[in-house]
């Protein structure tokens, strides 16, 4: 795929495959392409040319910075995204519990997002790509300005994902994908390096 933008060409008819049930590794600098492609992957933005293959149903987005509700509570804005994204009613209350769970929010689901920390509110941000279960997760820097400890605990919550998901981790870090990468794909200048 293709993506130019008026002045500059973002991506330059770049082409890689990401394996079920992987955590596929996109890195790179920034200004790379990283999150265009991402974008892409995910309907938010189209290619200018080029055709984009998902076998799979549902994609999960979290952005470098997480669109959260910050007066909202955990709990309430994880049953909220659920709602919105058509988790049944019967289920609702029960796969919100099972997120709070998995995502390690269990002390915090009753507090407002504004008043968490910047780990705590990651975790939300990935909880709310989890509680409709796609089967594409798309993480963009998902462990910038988190600190060493933070950062320990979001890279085990994505490797225990990989289970139940494919996933698509961007980073600028090549230590951080050698660590829970299973393929890498290498981008600069919105030219695949390496695949």
């Amino acid at each position: 795929i293709s993506k130019s933008y008026p002045g500059t060409e973002a991506l330059k008819e770049i082409s890689f495959n990401v394996v079920k049930g992987s955590i596929h590794g996109l890195i790179g600098p920034n200004g790379a392409g990283k999150s265009t492609t991402m974008n892409i992957i995910a309907g938010l933005t189209t290619p200018t040319s080029g055709e984009l293959i998902i076998n799979g149903k549902g994609i999960g987005l979290l952005p470098e910075n997480p669109p959260l509700y910050l007066n909202m509570k955990v709990g309430e804005f994880l049953t909220f995204v659920a709602e919105i994204n058509g988790v049944e009613k019967s289920i609702l209350k029960e796969r919100v519990k099972e997120i709070v769970q998995k995502c390690g929010l269990v002390e915090v689901e009753g507090r407002i997002i504004g008043n968490l920390s910047k780990g705590f509110k990651q975790r939300v941000g990935i909880a709310s790509t989890l509680v409709f279960s796609p089967a594409i997760i798309i993480l963009d820097e998902p462990t910038v300005g988190l600190d060493p400890f933070s950062i320990m605990e979001i890279r085990e919550l994505i490797v225990s994902l990989k289970k139940e998901h494919t996933i698509l981790l961007s980073t600028h870090q090549l230590h951080e994908a050698n660590l829970i990468c299973s393929d890498i794909t290498i981008i600069s200048r919105g030219q695949i390096l390496r695949s």
